[in-house]
């Protein structure tokens, strides 16, 4: 079953719940941006921030359906680009889409919107899952020298991975394995699957092989930065409960799994609301509730702060 476009009040407060707002899925036609996309957005009216996030190799937007709804019900535009649905190892072209669909959302994306609800994109944060997460670091590394006209305020990489193992990544290559390398200038976030780097068996290697995986991405931020690994969770258990068509199937065989999507789902969308909530707000008393281990709906193998 589809996730609704619309979902219920759930909690005030509570990041790891459904949040205040009632949200909407906007789906514009397709030659309205330079890339097809989901918008997820909060149907009250006021000002947001606004979050792009990209999907992981070979997985449709559509897949992040369930997250994007969470993160957005607790105030804040969601912009979910399809950027390919068959590609290479190359990555480059992906983080020139990504600049295309920046550089297109101060003329384009208020046009789309519910009336009354406004875009925010002085609070601008970049999220990617996967190989997503690489292309978001290559962009705001500005690896390939990409014009970028809006300027983000904030990075999340959801269990980012560079490559299938050192010294054998895609281009553009991201990780340089020097410590604190990666001068940014903005807030970063990298949440770790713990199961990511456990081959599902002996017909495929680990979907987030140690040596390019999110370890690695966080070794080399500067402050302000935190960290998180779920223990007990794989690489794609922040996708939806449902995934369907041949894709959809492969989520569950190819990646090693927990046990259950929706607490790994609840902690990720939890963690990106407060890590926003934190930089975009002020309120950094979510982001240090889940530093001090009180709240998280998953156990936490790795917490580490860079403030």
């Amino acid at each position: 079953m589809a996730p609704p476009s619309s979902v219920a009040v759930c909690s005030k407060t509570d990041v790891f719940a459904i949040g205040e707002h009632e949200t909407k899925l906007v789906k514009p036609e397709a030659t309205v941006a330079p890339k097809p996309l989901l918008i997820f957005t909060p149907l009250e009216a006021g000002e947001y921030p606004v979050l792009v996030l990209i999907h992981g190799y070979l997985l449709y937007n559509s897949f992040y359906s369930q997250l994007s709804h969470h993160i957005a019900s607790h105030g804040f535009i969601l912009v979910v680009p399809q950027l390919y649905s068959v590609t290479g190892p190359d990555a480059s072209q992906e983080v020139e889409s990504v600049a295309e669909i920046t550089n297109w959302l101060p003329e384009g994306l208020q046009k789309i919107l519910p009336c009354q609800v406004n875009a925010n994109l002085k609070k601008l944060g970049l999220a990617g899952h996967s190989r997503g997460g690489k292309v978001a670091f290559a962009l705001l590394l500005n690896r390939l020298n990409t014009k970028l006209n809006l300027k983000f305020a904030a990075l999340i990489g959801i269990d980012p991975v560079d490559g299938m193992d050192t010294g054998n990544q895609t281009p553009p290559k991201v990780l340089t394995y020097v410590p604190h390398s990666f001068d940014l200038e903005m807030p970063v976030m990298v949440i770790g699957a713990g199961l990511g780097e456990v081959r599902k068996n002996i017909l495929f290697p680990a979907c987030a092989p140690k040596g390019v995986n999110h370890e690695d991405f966080y070794n080399e931020c500067c402050k302000p930065a935190c960290y998180f690994v779920a223990k007990d969770y794989g690489h794609l258990d922040m996708l939806d409960d449902e995934t369907t068509g041949i894709r959809g199937k492969a989520t569950h065989c190819l990646c090693k799994n927990g046990k259950s999507r929706e607490p790994m789902r609840r902690f990720v969308g939890g963690a990106v609301v407060a890590f926003l909530k934190a930089y975009f707000g002020g309120d950094f008393s979510y982001l240090m509730a889940i530093k001090d281990d009180e709240v998280a709906p998953v156990l936490l193998q790795k917490v580490d702060f860079m403030l």
